[in-house]
Order: structure tokens, then C-alpha cells, then sequence
């Protein structure tokens, strides 16, 4: 057998750029990026096949304080993909002062007992000489495999990144077909997009409470896909600050998600939207569950 695979879990705090990494690596857009923390709900695999060798990156939601069942979720994701993994990658920020989470997911590893990669992220942000701190820091918290600052915004670093990644690979097949770049089904890329699109446009809070869910994935014999997507909020005040003053907000959502959409499919959409009120929705097993997120 000549095929390698690796199986490698980026995690590190909120708002640290692993989303951002993740679509670096594989070279297209699979996961949502926002300035707001908490953008990644579920896991997300990036996949990227150089040669024999196949290497399959998960990005997880940022280590927070959970305050919903939806948040316990996703803290529960990053927990379990610490463990059974070919190797951990810690994204930072080129702070030299170590937070609590960093200090927590340092402990996690450790329990694992796997090796891992840190990757300072952000270099674009700091002089080079900062760096030194920032390695010393963390090299005094745990014995790393190796150290590799990157910038995911610019891509600095990150062939270096992936060569180290590949030195975990071990002969077995391919976990996924050669050109594949992400797991995610369509319909759920989809969902994820007009998501984003409601991060970028609306109040810090209003967005975490929504979700959305895809009612309807269709294609034309000409290659055109309708969608229909059902918004969910919490609130009936967060419906209507979502639909805007004559619809002109959900109609901005909705055509910024439709561009990418249709960059996503590579081929024209039809996306009609919809604004529902389901409150307390994050507190409900079920209804997490329903959207997506289990």
C-alpha cells in the first residue's frame, strides 16, 4: 500500500482564525468566517491530497464557557476531537501572556497523550521579534512536536505547516476521494452561508441565536438549483430586526449568500428565505439536533 492519511484537529480559542486556516489549507472557501466568536458550530473537515499522501483537518468551534445546550455541543466537540487523532494542532495568537482556554486545551492534549503542533497565527499583525516571547511561553507549558507561526489571512507559513502535518501520516487508504476538499453535504454549506451572511450583518447577539435550515434543494435539467431556507431566531423583535425595514435586511442577506452560493455550486441559485420564530431554540435537544447539530 502507497497511500498515507492523517487525521489532524485544529483547536484554540474563539476568533483565533482556525476557520480561516482550514480554507487556506485546502485553497476554497468550506468553512464560515466572521469577526464574532463562536462562528463554528459543528466540525468541519478540510481535506488536502498532495501526492500519496492525504492529510484531513478538523475544525472545531472555539473552547468557551458553555451557556446553552448548543454551546455544551460544541464544547463537547472540541473535547472529543482532542482525542483519537494523528495529531493536534493549538492555534494562537502571538500573545506571550497564555489565557485560560489555552491553558485548558493544553491540559486536554496532554491527557491525550498525542503529539502536537502550536501554530502561532496572526504573524501578519507583529513584528518577527515578538515571536521569541510568544515560543518561549508556551515551550515552558508543554513540549511540542514542533513550533510554526502562520498567517491563514496571507498563507505565510502554511506549506511549511502542511509538510510538518505530513509526518503524522500513516500507510492506510485515502479516508476520502482524492478531489474532495470538505465532507460537508451541500445542503449544509448552503445553510452556513446565509448563516455567515447574518454574522456580517447583524448586532453581536442576534446571530448566535439563529439558525437555518434548508427546506427545499432542487436541480433544474438545465443545471439552475432553487433553494429554500427557513431563518430561525429566538425572538419575535430579532424577526423583524432580521427582515429590516420593508425586508431590505434579509433581502441583503440574502443576495450576499446567493453570490456565494452560486460560487459554491459553480452554477446559477434560486434562494428564497423565510424568518421564523422558535424561542429558546439553543436550550432544546431536539430542535438542535434538527438543525444539524449532533
Amino acid at each position: 500500500m502507497n497511500t498515507k492519511s492523517a487525521m489532524l484537529t485544529i483547536c484554540g480559542r474563539p476568533n483565533v482564525g482556525k476557520s480561516t486556516l482550514v480554507n487556506k489549507i485546502v485553497g476554497e472557501k468550506i468553512a464560515i468566517v466572521s469577526n464574532k466568536p463562536q462562528t463554528t458550530r459543528n466540525r468541519i473537515c478540510g481535506i488536502v491530497t498532495r501526492g500519496q499522501t492525504q492529510l484531513v483537518f478538523m475544525d472545531t468551534p472555539g473552547f468557551h464557557k458553555a451557556r446553552t445546550r448548543l454551546g455544551d455541543f460544541m464544547v463537547n466537540v472540541v473535547n472529543e476531537s482532542v482525542s483519537d487523532v494523528d495529531a493536534v494542532l493549538l492555534l494562537v495568537e502571538p500573545i506571550d501572556n497564555i489565557g485560560t482556554q489555552e491553558e485548558l486545551l493544553i491540559e486536554q492534549i496532554k491527557a491525550s497523550g498525542g503529539p502536537a503542533i502550536l501554530v502561532i497565527n496572526k504573524i501578519d499583525t507583529v513584528e518577527k521579534e515578538q515571536l521569541l516571547s510568544v515560543i518561549a511561553a508556551y515551550s515552558e507549558k508543554m513540549d511540542f512536536d514542533a513550533i510554526i507561526p502562520v498567517s491563514a489571512k496571507t498563507g505565510e507559513g502554511v506549506d511549511i505547516l502542511l509538510t510538518e502535518c505530513e509526518k503524522y501520516a500513516v500507510e492506510s487508504p485515502h479516508f476520502f476521494d482524492d478531489d474532495m476538499t470538505s465532507d460537508q453535504p451541500e445542503k449544509q454549506v448552503i445553510a452556513e452561508i446565509i448563516r455567515e451572511k447574518m454574522l456580517w450583518c447583524l448586532d453581536r447577539e442576534i446571530p448566535h441565536g439563529t439558525a437555518v435550515e434548508i427546506t427545499k434543494f432542487t436541480e433544474r435539467d438545465n443545471g439552475i438549483v432553487d433553494v429554500d431556507a427557513t431563518i430561525y431566531c429566538e425572538k419575535a423583535s430579532h424577526k423583524g430586526i432580521i427582515i429590516g425595514k420593508q425586508g431590505a435586511m434579509l433581502k441583503k442577506i440574502s443576495t450576499m449568500a446567493r453570490a456565494d452560493c452560486e460560487k459554491f455550486m459553480g452554477t446559477k441559485v434560486y434562494l428564497q428565505t423565510w424568518v421564523k420564530v422558535k424561542e429558546n431554540w439553543r436550550d432544546n435537544q431536539f430542535l438542535i439536533r434538527n438543525f444539524g447539530y449532533e
